[in-house]
């Protein structure tokens, strides 16, 4: 738990290169220069504006400079990937497994911030991001699994965008490659659990907007991302349950 804990304020730093990422790569800007600015007034953020939550609420969710308001997406990142990576320490303990984790969920944080805002899922994030899970899984237990469950849970939502092609995105589909290659065999937990979550606004759209609703968009990723966090801290006590009864 002490580890767990001490894993928050690196895990609040690399949430907030995580926002630089949501909000460069869509554009194809550079995620490196120019350094962290406003984004509607290009204002340069001193050390003391970029600091994870705390700058946030100092000023009281508005640039300095323009007074435009900071979306909220920025705090919700940062405390979003503090407690991924807390968690997957104490999950994991110190070893290979909580670093391949952590990494995996701060690609899904990125990915969900993505696809949230600008309804994409890039391939500058998630492709890498499943090579580099892939490899580092099949080091630190060497299994086919990975790329058995990473290919197929590819392929079963490439067949899915081939017979539904409105409901689901090639973004999607390369998702469920990166949670193949870190959950194996539980990916189907996922899997399931993502669609069924999604489902909750699709009533939401259908029940207010009635047939029009058809025509609306849900971004897939977050609810496949929220599926495959469960997956990493439950999967198999899940899958066990439901084989089992």
């Amino acid at each position: 738990m002490t580890l767990a804990a001490l894993a928050l304020a690196p895990g609040l730093a690399l949430g907030s290169f995580l926002n630089v990422v949501a909000a460069r790569v869509p554009l194809r800007r550079s995620i490196v220069s120019p350094p962290s600015a406003c984004m509607s007034c290009g204002h340069e953020l001193s050390w003391y504006e970029n600091v994870p939550l705390l700058s946030y609420a100092f000023l009281r969710g508005r640039c300095r400079s323009c007074d435009e308001r900071i979306p909220l997406r920025y705090p919700a990142v940062e405390l979003t990937a503090a407690l991924l990576v807390g968690g997957s320490v104490w999950k994991f303990g110190l070893h290979a497994e909580s670093l391949v984790a952590s990494f995996f969920c701060l690609a899904l944080v990125a990915v969900s911030a993505t696809d949230l805002e600008h309804r994409i899922i890039p391939n500058r994030i998630v492709l890498p991001a499943a090579a580099v899970v892939l490899a580092a899984q099949t080091a630190v237990k060497p299994s086919p699994e990975w790329a058995i469950a990473a290919f197929g849970a590819s392929g079963l939502l490439f067949l899915a965008a081939l017979v539904y092609p409105a409901g689901m995105g090639m973004g999607d589909v390369k998702l469920a490659l990166l949670l193949g290659a870190m959950l194996g065999r539980t990916v189907p937990v996922a899997l399931l659990l993502g669609m069924l979550a999604a489902l909750v606004p699709a009533f939401v759209l259908l029940a207010r907007h009635g047939s029009a609703a058809r025509k609306m968009g849900i971004p897939l990723g977050p609810f496949l991302a929220l599926g495959a966090v469960v997956a990493l801290f439950a999967g198999h006590p899940l899958l066990h349950l439901y084989l089992h009864h």
